[in-house]
């Protein structure tokens, strides 16, 4: 068989002959086994494989990586702040290969009509039975880094069901949560109360009386080997998401707690300790480099996906990808209480090359079905590519500004910095699930209110100190918030309050004056009782109205201190 170098050698030959723009899908496909896709070297006996923020993706979908992921102060130019060609010359990748179409943003519109698709559950679902097959049941542990229940339609209308449903075939052993707080305290308790496996929130406490709310962490035996399993929900929930969805919790970093888990874990007699982590890479950067006696942190939240693990002292830290574009597959060698050694794949899940797996295809067709009418109405078609991920506007949010300055008249939109939604390739159309893949949740309404200059600045200010904070345990992670209407600049390396200048009046090419007060429509407010048409309405009628969009990208922000 193959070996992964033999592999990678000949897709940087293909690549080197052939110009990647004119790949056909056929040749691609030819190129690419399933075999090939998991084949690894096994270490040791104890398998861990990991999969996380999903974010309801139960169908292949295009997703393009990041061109900009800044990074500031200490992290400044470490991965997972590093895109495109400097990434794949880190890692020797070859440009055009399959590895670099699923880690890079470089020709992904050409590379994906070669390629096709990534994800769905049921072709992860034939990885993860594939690894569970070769290393055996007994010694494999397989962990769920949350944000999963959460941002399709039909997870929206079945409020986390069929994601909860979906997922009970894939078994996992332990997951943690971000996204599933928007569902509502009740909810998520009713469906915690029905999985069959730990939903584990260490850094969860109610408010009344600072207990804990879920299990700070799980121990397993697998392989003869036990092993902690200690759990960490996005520590600002209440601050990025509505806090009146979850009143009755308060979360955090907690890192003294952290330590406490990892001591009590020892204590135990666990053999290897895992943080399964949903604080975003460099949080957990930070904390492992701070709580001793962590073996593997298992991070989500920011989207990375990282070829290799990152060493932090004795720590491996592991970045797992988003959409279901990738699984990962950690080996141990475990003896005397120690990690001896490891292997390491994050396996990038092409749909076109990874055969679904039959249970887990009836489950998803099934849960689909009552809406796939509505997911699969034309609303019109693009002509560029669509995609979000970035520190700054996507093409995707520039139509959803565009979107609430025509259809609530106003002068300036606001949009969320969030990492989820699908792409659209260019000259697709556009369907209604498109839409909601980028805008399915549960506090959706687009408000139309006033804002003065000073206000506006304030506001982008503030976001901007949640992403670019030296300290990691500042930050948030998320994106800067995208505009519609005006222009900016921002220097990521000043201090806070300092970093937005030039406001501009995109209409009329005037500085914004801090006292008038301007129209301004957005989404996605934590406001309890904000009112509006759901997003997702918006946006589609402006699609259907315009029959085509034709986004291009934009200079509306200007970066420095890069």
């Amino acid at each position: 068989m193959p070996t992964r170098r033999d592999f990678l050698q000949m897709a940087a030959a293909t690549a080197a002959i052939l110009p990647t723009a004119h790949w056909s899908r056929a040749f691609a496909q030819q190129s690419l086994t399933q075999d090939e896709l998991l084949a690894m070297d096994p270490v040791g006996r104890l398998s861990i494989v990991h999969v996380t923020d999903i974010h309801a993706q139960l169908v292949p979908i295009h997703f393009r990586e990041p061109s900009t992921n800044l990074g500031v102060a200490e992290v400044k130019g470490l991965v997972p702040h590093v895109t495109g060609r400097a990434l794949l010359d880190m890692y020797a990748i070859a440009p055009g290969s399959p590895m670099a179409h699923a880690l890079t943003y470089d020709d992904f519109a050409a590379l994906a009509r070669a390629y096709g698709r990534m994800g769905g559950l049921d072709r992860v679902a034939t990885v993860v039975d594939a690894i569970r097959a070769e290393r055996g049941e007994g010694n494999t542990l397989l962990l769920d880094g949350g944000d999963t229940w959460q941002n399709s339609w039909t997870s929206l209308q079945t409020r986390g069901e069929d994601m909860v449903a979906c997922m009970a075939l894939l078994r996992p052993d332990a997951m943690v949560g971000h996204w599933e707080f928007t569902l509502g305290e009740e909810r998520v308790n009713e469906l915690v109360s029905r999985l069959g496996f730990p939903f584990l929130g260490g850094n969860i406490r109610d408010t009344d009386w600072d207990e804990p709310v879920f299990d700070a962490m799980t121990m397993v035996e697998r392989a003869g080997v036990k092993v902690a399993v200690i759990g960490q929900a996005f520590p600002y929930t209440p601050i990025a998401n509505p806090r009146w969805m979850m009143p009755s919790w308060s979360f955090g970093i907690r890192e003294a707690e952290v330590a406490a888990s990892v001591e009590d874990a020892r204590a135990q007699g666990a053999d290897v300790v895992v943080l399964l982590s949903h604080n975003g890479f460099d949080v957990d950067r930070k904390l492992a480099s701070r709580v001793p006696g962590i073996d593997v942190v298992l991070t989500a939240h920011t989207h990375d996906a990282l070829p290799e693990p990152v060493m932090v002292g004795k720590t491996l830290v592991i970045a797992s990808g988003s959409h279901g574009k990738f699984v990962s597959r950690l080996d141990l060698d475990v003896s005397g209480g120690e990690v001896k050694g490891f292997g390491y794949r994050l396996i990038p899940v092409f749909s076109d090359v990874i055969a679904p797996d039959p249970a887990m295809a009836a489950r998803i067709a099934e849960v689909r079905a009552p809406y796939e009418a509505t997911l699969s109405e034309v609303l019109g078609r693009t002509e560029g590519l669509l995609y979000r991920r970035g520190n700054f506007n996507g093409t995707f949010d520039d139509v959803i500004c565009e979107a609430m300055l025509t259809r609530r008249d106003a002068e300036i939109a606001l949009s969320p910095g969030f990492r989820w939604g699908a792409s659209v390739l260019p000259g697709a159309e556009i369907t209604m699930e498109d839409v909601t893949n980028a805008t399915a949740m549960t506090y959706p309404e687009t408000y139309r209110t006033t804002m003065t200059g000073a206000r506006l600045k304030e506001v982008l200010e503030d976001v901007a100190d949640n992403l670019f904070n030296p300290d990691p345990y500042y930050q948030q992670g998320g994106d800067m918030v995208r505009v519609g209407g005006i222009a900016y600049a921002i220097d990521v390396s000043a201090p806070m309050g300092s970093r937005i200048s030039d406001l501009t009046l995109m209409r009329t090419g005037e500085a914004l004056e801090a006292e008038r007060e301007y129209v301004v429509s957005g989404w996605a407010s934590v406001n309890e009782g904000t009112q509006g048409p759901p997003i997702w309405d918006l946006v589609a009628a402006h699609i259907r109205e315009a029959g085509t969009v034709a986004p291009r990208e934009t200079e509306t922000v200007r970066v420095t201190g890069a």
